[in-house]
């Protein structure tokens, strides 16, 4: 049952555009009921006839144009009216006129009329004749206001269009530069609490310190505290920014104004500073109060850095009158800035300083630990088997978002729907991490045998070196089934790990080079294949050199701009400078690729070995690399996992063969791609 005062707050407001369609009604009505009902289209050759037969009563002449006749009410049921759809009284109970036609003569019409007369009183009837004066100024008028009306119609759908759509205070064209914020409070809510945002325990903290602030205030002021007017959530997308706010406006009991950076740009001068305004406006009135402005580098951009002098004053502009905003009202007045982006590198200096926006609260990537708990939030509604373990699902996503979470629960769903199963099982999800990471699998492309050849030399070549590497990443899989834009992959099992060496790194370039040096020994002839494995290794090498100060020659010098400003048409080194870094960039690349083959001649017929085992299955898991290597001569880390207990897999079942996780974690040196795509 619903209280009253939630039935009040369900009524709609009157819309006073009601009054006018109504009175619009009204005016169309009366016009139509003064117009004659039933009256029917005669020639001046029946006209005459009825004259002959004494049968016309009366006839008004309108405008010296037209003629309209009235019938005899004893004549209507004789031939030949009573043949025709004539109405004997209108709508309100007059009788006629019945016919009516266009006069071709007057002179001539008066004749007529003048002599019937003659005749008429001769029988001992009346005929009756009358010039009108018709002005019709109503529908002269209602044809102006229905004109009118359709122009302005027109006029603010467009209008409407070009102010960004037809919802929301902005919508209309009297109403551009009103803010377009959504407001939660007074029973509204986003039904979603701080118990529904899995880890980022640290995010949560600060946010629900503010929102502690808004309820209780005595708490901190008492002991001279200020609340942070702003707090800027920064991470990379899909960790949960937008999130925590949605949090924010379910768990605080005082409004919660939401909208995007984009809501302020408009293709009118002005507009973005003037609903800027009305925001804060409007914060102010309902303070305590908290604003959420999502994705605010739409406006937040550093000022001056666009090449096209001027192009970009409105958007300026907006963030000239949020930065006077964010500065110009009380430290107790109670209003909060709440801000979400993920390129913080990009905002402008002023947005950034201590008395806007106070704390930056980094949203990272969630760790083993935070995706179990991510995990346990989206297999809640899932009906799933009841041996899936969570912490097996948590290791097999480093460097997962909690969104790619979401993602990859969903996508098992499917995957098992698909398969007509009544649960989710663990297979289903190991499917599901290769389907979203690796791509759709391509069972009907065409590959030659000699291509196919190639592909499983090129990915044994991978496994191999990394196998017999100490440092480099777990291997879990390798397939040479096509999936997305890749002919064959390798798969790993990246270690979380905050930094990285450079032995490391050289021995993940090594292993990325191993296909492309196996192409090299077996058949003598390399491939465009290693394409992705020359472009990661090569940023990594590039990295090596200009950024991370490992190289000798070069020493410890980092050209890194971690500010964005950037340097223009020009680098941060002389031209000798820069060829010395090409010199050994190429020559860090060379080494890895001869160590790489040095590797794989010592190996070779391991190497056979595992390429036919490859286009035999065309799928191999780590226990068959323990069958022709044996184990590995390096001590394992406590986060690889157990063996895959589903060891087999053949041609004809490719379709179900085991998953595992492929993404790196290791953004620090963006050693990303870890699956090796041929």
């Amino acid at each position: 049952m619903l209280n009253k005062k939630n039935k009040g707050s369900n009524k709609q407001k009157f819309n006073f555009y009601w009054i006018y369609a109504i009175i619009v009604v009204l005016v169309i009505i009366v016009q139509l009921f003064s117009w004659p009902v039933g009256t029917l289209k005669c020639s001046e050759t029946e006209f005459e006839q009825f004259l002959e037969d004494k049968q016309v009563s009366k006839v008004e002449i309108i405008n010296h144009k037209e003629a309209k006749v009235y019938i005899f009410s004893e004549d209507l049921s004789k031939a030949p009216h009573s043949t025709k759809n004539i109405s004997k009284k209108d709508v309100f109970g007059k009788s006629g006129p019945h016919y009516q036609f266009i006069i071709p003569d007057n002179e001539k019409f008066r004749e007529t009329l003048k002599k019937s007369q003659i005749d008429y009183k001769e029988n001992g009837k009346t005929l009756d004749y009358d010039y009108i004066v018709d002005d019709n100024f109503g529908r002269e008028i209602l044809s102006w206001v229905i004109f009118f009306g359709i122009m302005i119609a027109i006029w603010a759908f467009i209008m409407r269009r070009m102010s960004g759509g037809s919802g929301g205070a902005g919508g209309q064209i009297f109403n551009i530069g009103k803010s377009k914020a959504q407001v939660f409070g007074q029973g509204k809510s986003t039904n979603i609490n701080f118990s529904d945002v899995a880890g980022l325990e640290e995010a949560k903290e600060e946010v629900k310190e503010i929102v502690d602030f808004l309820k209780t205030p005595k708490k901190y002021t008492d002991l001279g505290a200020k609340i942070p007017k702003g707090a800027l959530l920064v991470g990379p997308p899909g960790t949960g920014k937008t999130l925590i706010a949605k949090a924010v406006a379910g768990e605080a009991k005082v409004p919660f104004f939401s909208l995007s950076g984009s809501d302020f740009v408009e293709m009118f001068v002005g507009v973005g500073a003037s609903r800027v305004r009305d925001l804060f406006k409007q914060a102010k009135e309902k303070a305590p109060c908290i604003i959420f402005i999502d994705e605010i580098d739409a406006i937040g951009r550093a000022r001056g850095k666009n090449p096209n002098m001027g192009s970009n004053d409105e958007r300026e502009n907006t963030l000239n009158q949020l930065l006077t905003e964010m500065d110009g009202f009380g430290t107790n007045s109670g209003v909060i800035i709440l801000a979400a982006t993920n390129r913080a590198d990009i905002l402008d200096r002023a947005l950034m300083r201590a008395g806007r926006f106070d704390r930056q609260i980094y949203v990272d990537m969630p760790d083993l630990n935070e995706r179990k708990a991510i995990f346990d939030v989206h297999l809640k509604p899932i009906k799933v088997n009841k041996n899936i373990d969570r912490n097996f699902l948590a290791s097999q996503t480093p460097g997962f978002s909690g969104a790619d979470i979401a993602n990859i629960c969903n996508e098992a769903a499917l995957i098992a729907a698909r398969k007509k199963k009544k649960t989710v099982g663990k297979q289903d999800f190991l499917d599901a991490v290769d389907r979203i990471i690796g791509g759709l699998e391509k069972k009907n492309k065409i590959i030659s045998p000699q291509e196919k050849k190639t592909i499983a030399y090129h990915e044994a070549g991978h496994a191999t070196v990394s196998w017999m590497l100490e440092h480099a990443n777990p291997l879990v899989k390798v397939t040479i089934v096509p999936r997305g834009r890749s002919l064959g992959a390798a798969w790993y099992l990246p270690d979380e790990r905050s930094i990285t060496t450079t032995e490391q790194i050289l021995d993940e370039m090594c292993s990325a080079l191993g296909g492309r040096a196996a192409e090299s020994i077996v058949f003598d002839k390399i491939s465009t294949g290693a394409l992705s494995d020359l472009e990661k290794v090569t940023k990594q090498a590039m990295a090596m050199v200009t950024i991370y100060g490992l190289d000798e020659k070069i020493g410890n010098v980092s050209y890194y701009d971690s500010s964005n400003q950037g340097y223009g048409f020009t680098k941060p080194y002389s031209e000798e400078t820069a060829k010395i870094i090409d010199q050994e960039i190429k020559i860090i690349i060379e080494k890895q690729y001869d160590r790489a083959k040095e590797i794989l001649v010592q190996n070779k017929e391991k190497l056979d070995l595992l390429a036919n085992k490859l286009l035999e299955k065309e799928v191999i898991f780590k226990e068959d690399l323990v069958k022709i290597f044996g184990e590995r001569p390096y001590p394992t880390k406590e986060n690889i996992l157990a063996d895959n207990p589903n060891k087999k897999a053949t041609k004809k079942t490719a379709t179900k063969r085991k998953s595992t996780e492929l993404k790196s974690k290791n953004e620090d040196t963006e050693l990303t791609d870890n699956i090796t795509k041929s």
